[in-house]
């Protein structure tokens, strides 16, 4: 077969794919921010090339294949670990690495400390670290398990490291049979080694839904000497999968594989960026199925699913879901090329078996820094501002040792946080802006509608309310009744509207995105009504909408309007963005993003769809990042230790496919922030989430600011008094965090 496959026609026009060479611009071919990733798997991962030259060849009389692990000997070659292949010697192959081609160029037997050759009925070799002065590999064995040095020169072992006894297989200990130290990883300086489970211990199991719970063991030592087991981590796979795989990129960070197959369908390849920020030792739990602190375990982002790569006009032996696909093992971390990106090469196991293939893998991959806290201020929940008692209408029973009525008017978190003027890159006084009040509009009708300006003082960890907006309709341009029609001022309140979204326009008026309507509503800097507030074009209407015919069913879940709204540079356009999926929507995982003119005060009818990760995730704001790229948020409705989904995303509307479906990247996982200059300590007494590992483990999670370079403003609403996800049985405060997320406009 042809030993290098190159780009599909369609491709051709968009990139030139070189196997182990940097991609580059076709002649003719417009620059692109993705021309570096080849040819995109994902916003993250590109496939540059592959190679089949090394399929079914022999060398020195042995199969070049079950080729389990790679590791980089250095800039041209490669070595290549065989699992276990019956009574054939177990080995490393050399691999010379030449344009658009790989080739055997040496081979190492690997030999026991007599000298005899170790085989496939003692030998089952998955893992591989080439030790930092290249003279040296270490080996990981499913068959014991066992993780040992051999020498390059000769094969021959030299050190076999300890393995905790539970990690022995059946019986003699919890791991099954061909499940066990399939990943093996070591820092750069040689210091640190990691092996990975590929299935759970007996003791450990798996998740309902197949998901399992693997360890991961840390062993400190120095390159060439001994390493010692000194810590065990919590790792989650995708259901059914296993963990093959991990490359070490420092500072507790990884890349794991996980791989899986199903029979008539084909495999499973998915890369994920791991950290191990702050994780706890697990090694003195008994069985990972009772921990249930999510920050308990390893904590991972999906860089691609290889069924998602360009085939490149592969072919494959047997079914795929992506011909290019098969048995991925092996995974190792190349060059670093021009523009920051990592070339990451990846290798199939054949299993000696006619129907798969060795296949080599040449990717590409933008691995940032991780994301850390840069700042943290806190507003009391009990923060009262002037104004009429309020919550008189809800029930007089203690919440979080809060019992209505309040003296004045709560600020229950923020739902919106802008600029305090247009184009303010300021996180020091921001316009924050609270939504209904209490949650319904039954129980709102004395919560005032205002938006604060805010200064967060980073130093004392405090916000300070320096003035108010209050939102107020003296024209009488709101068309139907309001609690307060019958005053001068015709003060709103959250029974009128549930304002959720946020942001100035051109003329240095704001707009209100609602949920009741949905609609838009257009304040001056005062906050007095200048226009009726603008319902769905479309005729998208929520169940407490005042358009709604008698006896029209609504087409919008209650709480499901907007949210979220983003508006463009230059205060002409708005994208306001469905928090929900439309009731009779047949893909519950839909978000509608409408476009709006403010000049016409009219939707465009443009629309695109952006897809949440599972159907009960709500968008919880969105705001421009820079050109036509949205950074919007994606959050369950858990706190505490039931928050797990709090992210931040980027997509870019120029990049829809041709069904208007947006293509989405996580920027950073808001449940796993890096803390370490310590702004989030001394906790207080029970506070979760902080420490080494930062989390917002708060339910609402409603508002993010990108500021100049990598910076961005979070904050949360607090649903006074409902919410403790911060310290348990105490009503949470309102948080405004900063954070830098490093490559977050690449």
């Amino acid at each position: 077969m042809p030993s290098t496959r190159w780009p599909a026609p369609a491709l051709a026009a968009a990139a030139v794919v070189a196997m182990f060479g940097v991609t580059v611009p076709a002649a003719g071919a417009a620059a692109s921010d993705d021309v570096h990733l080849g040819a995109p798997c994902s916003a993250d991962v590109g496939l540059r090339g592959f190679t089949d030259s090394l399929d079914k060849k022999t060398f020195e009389g042995t199969p070049v294949g079950a080729l389990s692990a790679i590791g980089r000997l250095r800039d041209d070659r490669m070595l290549a670990l065989s699992d276990n292949t019956g009574t054939v010697p177990a080995r490393v192959y050399e691999l010379a690495l030449s344009g658009d081609d790989a080739q055997v160029v040496d081979m190492t037997t690997l030999k026991r400390p007599n000298g005899t050759p170790y085989n496939g009925t003692d030998f089952d070799g998955e893992g591989l670290v080439v030790e930092p002065h290249g003279k040296t590999v270490i080996a990981s064995s499913e068959t014991e398990p066992a993780i040992r040095r051999f020498r390059l020169s000769d094969g021959l072992q030299t050190a076999s490291f300890e393995v905790p006894a539970r990690f022995r297989i059946t019986p003699a200990g919890e791991s099954p049979v061909n499940l066990a130290f399939e990943a093996l990883t070591s820092t750069s300086d040689g210091k640190v080694l990691y092996a990975g489970m590929e299935g759970p211990l007996s003791g450990d199991g798996r998740e309902a839904n197949g998901a399992g719970r693997q360890r991961i063991l840390r062993y400190e030592g120095t390159p060439g000497g001994d390493y010692k087991p000194v810590a065990q981590y919590a790792y989650r796979t995708d259901p059914s999968l296993g963990l093959v795989e991990l490359v070490a990129l420092g500072s507790d960070q990884f890349l794991s594989m996980e791989r899986g197959f199903t029979v008539g369908v084909g495999n499973t390849v998915r890369i994920y960026r791991v950290t191990a920020t702050g994780a706890p030792d697990v090694s003195g739990v008994a069985s990972l199925a009772t921990l249930t602190d999510p920050r308990g375990w390893l904590g991972k982002t999906l860089l691609a699913d290889l069924v998602n790569c360009p085939s490149l006009g592969a072919t494959n032996k047997s079914p795929q879901p992506n011909p290019l696909l098969d048995n991925i093992e092996g995974m190792a971390l190349g060059d670093r090329l021009d523009d920051d990106t990592r070339v990451l090469h990846l290798i199939s196991d054949d299993n000696n078996a006619a129907s798969q293939i060795t296949r080599l893998y040449d990717l590409s991959v933008h691995i940032p820094d991780e994301a850390r806290l840069r700042d943290r201020a806190i507003l009391s929940a009990t923060d009262y501002q002037p104004g009429p008692v309020s919550g008189t209408l809800l029930p007089k029973t203690p919440v979080n040792g809060i019992t209505p009525p309040f003296p004045g008017q709560p600020v229950p978190g923020f739902s919106a946080v802008i600029p305090n003027t247009r184009g303010s890159k300021n996180a020091n006084r921001l316009l924050a802006m609270p939504d209904n009040g209490f949650g319904a509009k039954d129980n709102s009708a004395d919560f005032l509608l205002r938006a604060y300006y805010i200064e967060p003082d980073y130093k004392t960890g405090q916000i300070g309310i320096k003035s108010h907006i209050s939102f107020r309709d003296p024209d009488r341009k709101v068309p139907f009744p309001i609690v307060n029609g019958n005053t001068a001022e015709r003060l709103l309140t959250g029974a009128d509207f549930d304002i959720e979204s946020l942001q100035w326009d051109a003329d240095g008026t704001l707009w209100i995105g609602d949920e009741f309507g949905p609609y838009l509503v257009n304040v001056d800097r005062t906050g007095k009504v200048l226009r009726a507030p603008i319902p769905l074009a479309d005729g998208t209407k929520s169940p407490q909408s005042n358009e709604l015919a008698p006896g029209e069913a609504p087409s919008l879940p209650g709480s499901g309007g907007f949210e979220a709204m983003a508006a463009s540079e230059d205060g002409y356009t708005l994208y306001p963005i469905l928090e929900r999926a439309k009731t009779a929507d047949p893909d519950q995982r839909r978000r509608v993003v409408y476009e709006f003119d403010v000049r016409t005060a009219a939707y465009t009818g443009r629309t695109w769809t952006f897809r949440v990760d599972e159907p009960g995730l709500f968008v919880g704001d969105a705001q421009l990042l820079d050109g036509n790229r949205l950074l919007l948020i994606e959050r369950d409705n858990g706190m505490g230790q039931t928050s797990l989904v709090k992210k931040l995303i980027v997509t870019d509307l120029d990049k829809a496919d041709a069904n208007g479906v947006l293509p989405r990247r996580t920027a950073v996982d808001l449940m796993r922030l890096a803390d370490p200059k310590g702004v989030s300590t001394p906790a207080r007494p029970n506070e979760y989430g902080v420490g080494d590992l930062f989390s917002f483990p708060l339910q609402s999670v409603e508002s993010v600011l990108p500021l100049s370079g990598d910076r961005v403003v979070v904050a949360n609403d607090n649903n006074f008094p409902g919410n403790d996800g911060r310290i348990p049985g105490r009503a949470d405060d309102t948080e405004v965090i900063v954070i830098d997320v490093p490559g977050l406009r690449h």
